[in-house]
């Protein structure tokens, strides 16, 4: 069955100018996949214009009269602009005529529009965001990444529930590990909520590792690492600042002078290795996992390279059945006692 994944050409910090291009570059490498551009007709159309591209049964465009500012309050992309590309694209998710949607524009107003059009799965209480870090041994999928300030330890329960059905898809792990993120490895640590949720995941059933710390996301210590959305953005962007700063450092001290110039020149091998492992582009695409459908953020200011890849994890998502995984693992555990038996 041919996979279709609405577009919002309209999000992000370059619309359509990077967001078409990305698209056309995704069904060059996916012949057999189908894709909707929604956005503003005019501007999708002149990008595929400028690219000699006319749309046909695998590439259509679908208009959208309205747009969703990347600092507009998230009610009022709700309420107020059911026309949106943002909001169509997830319709189209909602009516069936696509099988998932990628955005890169405001992260609130996606996360409340996806929430109110597609609705929680059951037994999921709050959606959350899963993104993807590099780590010594591979990658670490991290949520909750800024959807949920405060959380309960039921939360994190499913949070991790969600993350262990995502690495199971995406990587045919058939027991992931599980990571619960604290301010030390101990039992005793951390506050109340972390403590709780340590006993819930220890009885779940789930390959639940233990208290992971911060530098255990890097280390791969575990292939899932949960945590509260004020914690994981801090997390998140701490790590985006920490790349940028070294980037930056390593820049500066090759520029010192003509002999550490000629060093930069002699490293560039290994530079341009070392920049594609740790390169923010490459794991681009934030699962919005819980809902009754599948949503992909892409980050706003992501290139052409970056988006491809955010289209690249929706369809991955839609093929590997992550939808069902979630579903039938969290009714596994909404099941009582006597209902297991």
């Amino acid at each position: 069955m041919d996979t279709t994944v609405a577009i919002d050409c309209m999000g992000g910090d370059h619309g359509p100018g990077v967001i078409v291009p990305a698209a056309l570059n995704f069904q060059k490498s996916h012949p057999h996949s189908k894709l909707v551009l929604v956005g503003l007709q005019e501007a999708i159309d002149a990008e595929l214009r400028a690219r000699r591209v006319a749309p046909g049964a695998h590439l259509r465009v679908h208009n959208a009269t309205q747009t969703v500012g990347m600092d507009e309050a998230p009610a009022l992309a709700l309420r107020g602009k059911k026309d949106s590309s943002m909001r169509v694209a997830v319709d189209l998710v909602k009516s069936g005529e696509a099988n998932a949607c990628v955005s890169a524009g405001n992260t609130g107003a996606l996360m409340a529009i996806s929430r109110f059009v597609l609705k929680t799965l059951p037994g999921i209480d709050r959606p959350a965001i899963a993104g993807i870090m590099p780590t010594l041994k591979g990658e670490v999928y991290v949520l909750d990444l800024g959807a949920n300030v405060n959380c309960t330890p039921e939360h994190l329960l499913q949070f991790a529930i969600m993350g262990a059905m995502l690495v199971s898809a995406m990587q045919h792990k058939e027991r992931p590990s599980i990571g619960l993120l604290n301010i030390g490895e101990e039992e005793i640590k951390g506050n109340e909520v972390v403590k709780q949720a340590a006993e819930l995941l220890r009885a779940s059933g789930l390959n639940f590792y233990g208290n992971v710390e911060g530098d255990d996301i890097f280390k791969g210590t575990t292939d899932v690492v949960v945590c509260d959305g004020f914690v994981g953005n801090v997390a998140l962007k701490t790590a985006e600042g920490l790349a940028k700063m070294l980037r930056t450092f390593l820049t500066d001290e090759f520029k010192r002078n003509w002999f550490t110039y000629l060093c930069g020149v002699m490293a560039v091998p290994v530079l341009s290795a070392f920049k594609r492992r740790v390169d923010p582009a490459r794991y681009n695409g934030a699962s919005l996992l819980g809902l009754k459908g599948i949503v992909v953020k892409s980050h706003g200011s992501a290139d052409i390279f970056a988006f491809e890849n955010a289209i690249e994890r929706a369809f991955d998502e839609v093929r590997e059945g992550v939808l069902q995984r979630i579903s039938q693992r969290v009714a596994v555990a909404c099941q009582s006692p006597a209902e297991t038996a």
